[in-house]
């Protein structure tokens, strides 16, 4: 689709032009994305990559070029369906996203581009998941979410546990007295597939499909790897983690509810803490989480930074904002529901509900 698209008349003077990304320029964009302090696995080529062959929206990557580089960024998804009607996302199943630029006039620029598309386009809003201020334009106008981050450093064990807040050392020594082990660098997806489409239907939540995983391990490489923790021939836990510019990052994770009395999930955390802080990472990423919700509470106690996630809705025909959270009570019912439906027709219906809500 061949489209003219409008930026700023800053942008246009200082000689920035908009377009569509091409596969001649996915190696200019990463290495943009890799260099930007905003920047986020969720940027990359190898997200792009992963929906492309995972669900079925169409991708507008938007690359804002001068006569000799790259000066900014933003991918967005074409997604439409009943549940959420028409709308460009950036990035659908990633909790960043939003506008990289190098300069206020670029991401202007880019900002004005993505109205005039999502105009051209017909959608209902543009959502940005900023995941920092200084990727906004206008005023953030979605305050639901939360990231929990931690500075590490390549301490001893008996150090780590000094610095996390007492009851979450206890927690961890006493998970520490069962005797788990961990595999690191898996690449088969099964097992993971299995515990964490259990959990997601024990929070009324439509599961994945298994494929999304495997291509996110196959387009992202030594990027991105799963973890297994188990206790002799029992899979406890397991974790879907990004390692991005210094930063490790559990994406997805789960562990199996029968064994929640000895702790896995609190094991597998600092293990991961542990093993960042020893190969080299300075920071460890907690991952995205609803206010006011057990996973909140959960993160919130690991001596982490909370920050605000930015994100903003740019409204182009809805002339109020969505909000298609789980924790929205008019899906109450449906959360309840798909609880107490048996795990065979959950993985059988998830991935195709799953796609519904990005």
């Amino acid at each position: 689709m061949k489209l003219t698209l409008e930026a700023t008349a800053s942008a246009a003077e200082a000689g920035i032009h908009i377009r569509e990304c091409n596969a001649a320029d996915y190696r200019e964009w990463d290495d943009f994305v890799l260099s930007h302090p905003q920047g986020s696995p969720f940027h990359l080529i190898a997200w792009k990559k992963t929906i492309e062959e995972s669900y079925p929206y169409q991708a507008f990557y938007l690359l804002a070029k001068d006569a000799n580089r790259t000066r900014g960024v933003l991918p967005l998804f074409l997604v439409k369906n009943l549940a959420v009607g028409k709308a460009l996302i950036s990035t659908p199943f990633g909790v960043y996203g939003g506008i990289l630029a190098d300069a206020e006039d670029v991401r202007n620029g880019l900002y004005m581009a993505a109205r005039s598309l999502g105009e051209k386009l017909g959608v209902d809003y543009v959502e940005l998941r900023n995941a920092f201020p200084e990727q906004c334009v206008g005023q953030s106008n979605v305050t639901r979410y939360v990231t929990f981050t931690q500075k590490i450093q390549p301490v001893g064990e008996e150090q780590l546990l000094q610095a996390l807040p007492k009851k979450t050392r206890n927690l961890v020594r006493k998970a520490l007295k069962t005797p788990f082990t961990t595999r690191i660098g898996v690449r088969e997806t099964g097992r993971f597939f299995d515990i964490l489409s259990r959990n997601m239907r024990r929070l009324g939540t439509p599961c994945f499909p298994r494929r999304y995983f495997d291509r996110l391990l196959a387009n992202f490489g030594e990027m991105a790897d799963i973890r297994e923790v188990w206790l002799g021939d029992q899979l406890m836990a397991a974790s879907l983690n990004f390692f991005y510019e210094g930063q490790m990052h559990t994406y997805h994770a789960a562990a199996d509810t029968r064994f929640n009395a000895l702790g896995p999930n609190t094991f597998m955390y600092f293990d991961h803490l542990q093993w960042a802080g020893q190969n080299g990472f300075q920071l460890f990423d907690f991952g995205r989480s609803k206010k006011g919700t057990g996973v909140f509470e959960f993160k919130r106690h690991w001596d982490t930074v909370q920050r605000e996630l930015p994100y903003e809705m740019i409204l182009v025909r809805r002339k109020t904002l969505p909000n298609f959270s789980p924790a929205n009570p008019k899906f109450d019912l449906a959360i309840r529901i798909w609880k107490r439906l048996p795990l065979i027709i959950t993985r059988l219906l998830g991935p195709r509900l799953v796609r519904l809500f990005p």
